[in-house]
């Protein structure tokens, strides 16, 4: 999936910061922990998951199901709520949040193998999209190097993050550090009616994610000057974009004019794949966007929020996706992202009030 800003002309692509975020806790990145229980998963706690039921609740469940605990193994329920406190501090979690982590049948292609007895492999997502294998533990805890783009005949049980759990957590991470160092959410006017910029269609290109990554969770963000002078960033949750190379048609509202100085506002998308860490990007944003001063005319605040960015996102992870500039009361029609990765049909929209 892919992050956008969008104009009327596009401009040149910001190059990535030298943000201090690396997505790392003390137990290790995303990626690692997941591998690390996948490994588990398959052998040793291989008996005590069957046991549990932890393969065939997920085999009947379309999104899979919860790794939070197993009270009839000790072994696996401590495997199972490490593992999940040591994501939560790799995503910059409060560490009291709840289990993030879930186990899911691959592709539904894959239950007929099951159903025939088939003995399934279990892997965890890669972090790096353009990999060419995945890594999978049969029984035996062997390795078992599968082909990214190809769904294997196999069946592969996924360990993996619920981002859609994950991200209203982290967006409130994200705000509440944004607060404390001063940049406000923009509050829309209580009274009178305003403008605001409506998403009619919006559509991100095919990125040939591997077959082993589950819907990704969009989020974005939105950056203009407030009513005060000082730096407003706001979030917006896009839940629906789950694949590329579909449209969808939300008619969401994404900028709200009336709580900003100028007709003028940035608009920047993103994903949270499963290895987001929203205390170090809420962080690097603060630390960018505190040195930009309203100097009496409208600056874009695209490549202040880019230049944050880590320089791992711009490399094989797809968190930040493209970007949009300067949209305005009168922005409307399609616009491609500054990227081309993505392209919405936006229009003015006025707000009444009640």
């Amino acid at each position: 999936m892919a992050v956008a800003l969008a104009s009327s002309t596009v401009p040149v692509q910001a190059e990535p910061g030298s943000g201090a975020h690396t997505g790392v806790s003390a137990a290790g990145t995303v990626a690692a922990i997941t591998d690390r229980l996948a490994r588990q998963l398959a052998a040793p706690l291989a008996g005590d998951a069957r046991r549990a039921g932890l393969f065939s609740a997920t085999e009947a469940a379309a999104t899979g199901t919860a790794l939070s605990g197993a009270a009839a193994s000790p072994a696996l329920d401590g495997a199972l709520r490490q593992a999940n406190r040591d994501v939560l501090a790799a995503k910059g979690l409060p560490a009291d949040g709840p289990s993030l982590l879930r186990l899911r049948l691959a592709h539904p292609d894959m239950r007929a193998a099951l159903s025939r007895g088939e003995a399934p492999l279990v892997a965890a997502a890669p972090a790096d999209d353009v990999a060419t294998t995945v890594t999978a533990y049969a029984g035996d805890g062997a390795k078992v190097l599968l082909d990214a783009r190809k769904v294997p005949r196999q069946p592969v049980f996924v360990v993996e993050v619920d981002t859609a759990k994950a991200l209203p957590l982290g967006l409130d991470v994200l705000r509440s550090v944004l607060d404390r160092h001063g940049i406000t959410g923009a509050q829309p006017a209580a009274d009178g009616g305003y403008w605001a910029t409506q998403v009619r269609s919006v559509r991100l290109n095919d990125d040939k994610e591997p077959w082993i990554k589950g819907d990704a969770e969009i989020f974005g963000i939105t950056g203009g000057f407030g009513l005060d002078g000082k730096v407003a960033v706001d979030t917006v949750t896009m839940p629906y974009l789950d694949n590329d190379g579909t449209t969808y048609y939300p008619n969401q509202l994404i900028v709200h004019f009336s709580a900003y100085k100028y007709n003028l506002a940035d608009f920047v998308m993103m994903e949270d794949d499963g290895d987001t860490n929203y205390q170090s990007l809420a962080v690097a944003l603060a630390s960018a966007l505190l040195t930009i001063v309203d100097g009496g005319a409208y600056v874009p605040l695209v490549n202040a929020i880019l230049n944050a960015i880590p320089a791992s996102w711009w490399t094989d992870d797809p968190d930040y996706v493209d970007s949009w500039y300067t949209l305005s009361t009168a922005t409307g029609g399609q616009l491609n992202g500054a990227a081309g990765n993505g392209s919405m049909s936006l229009a003015p929209y006025w707000v009444a009030p009640l």
